[in-house]
């Protein structure tokens, strides 16, 4: 197989008939560094999931997916042509966009009722793209007109509708599951015949945020089966590390990774109802 690309956390290779096989692997991203160690399983964690949810979302959106891997942790795909803006939706205000609420009362230029605090949830869910950076570099929101002059009306409207869609039904399983889905970020491209498809990954702890739906309280930080665990550590005194001094942050220790571990593995449990065996 042909090595095509190496991101934050995924490999690319093409095969000999032209699919893709894209690998996930256990390495863990935050503040647009790769950090270290990896956390155990987690490509098989994250892997396992978007298959699952791929096949609860079939009704709302074509796939890229063509088959299961060699190994638990890798899928063959139909290549895309990838449009040039990541797709997110919000239903409660937390993470970057409290921090553009708090600033300007809006979150890529969608203006926002006043008071919400960190844990709010939204009256709808919101359409809140950003760019699509390079790795090292950190995705910046836009608003929808920036998006249109991107890929024109039409385009864009129907990022929107596909992404609210995603959410809308993520969010809806998730909270019988006893989970809030409070974000998500998708990545859609064009197919062979120009039909818009969910490629990459699809609701896991690495592209959305998931709460406990009984330790829910707004106006504090909420409780998280996502990698938000090791973003607070990384920015606690215990880390030591200062996120504006452009240095790589320090391996995370071994109880950090544990515990990161095991959050994924719960989060996949609770909403698939399998248990996993790694």
């Amino acid at each position: 197989m042909k090595h095509l690309h190496s991101g934050k956390v995924r490999d690319l290779y093409q095969t000999d008939d032209g699919l893709l096989l894209m690998v996930a692997s256990d390495r863990i991203s935050a503040f647009d560094h790769v950090l270290t160690p990896d956390i155990p399983d987690k490509g098989t964690i994250l892997t396992q999931m978007s298959l699952w949810w791929f096949e609860q979302l079939a009704d709302v959106v074509p796939n890229h997916v063509a088959g299961p891997g060699p190994d638990g942790r890798s899928v063959l795909c139909r290549p895309l042509r990838m449009v040039p803006v990541e797709c997110v939706a919000r239903g409660y205000l937390t993470g970057s966009g409290l921090i553009d609420y708090r600033r300007d009362g809006e979150v890529s230029g969608v203006r926002l009722a006043p008071g919400l605090v960190d844990g709010s949830r939204l009256p709808e869910p919101v359409f809140t793209p950003s760019t699509k950076a390079a790795v090292g570099e950190h995705d910046e929101p836009i608003s929808f007109e920036r998006v249109v002059s991107e890929v024109g009306a039409d385009v864009a409207e129907e990022l929107r509708r596909i992404t609210l869609a995603v959410y809308r039904r993520g969010a809806e399983i998730a909270l019988e599951r006893g989970i809030i889905l409070a974000d998500t970020k998708i990545e859609l491209g064009w197919d062979a015949d120009g039909v818009l498809t969910l490629g990459d990954e699809v609701l896991t702890p690495d592209s959305s945020r998931f709460w406990p739906l009984d330790r829910w309280e707004p106006g504090r930080q909420q409780p998280s089966f996502d990698k938000q665990y090791v973003r607070d550590w990384l920015t606690s005194p215990a880390s030591g590390w200062d996120r504006a001094s452009g240095e790589a942050p320090p391996p995370l220790p071994d109880d950090v990774v544990e515990r990161t571990r095991d959050r994924y593995v719960e989060a996949y449990e609770k909403l698939t109802g399998q248990s996993f065996t790694g």
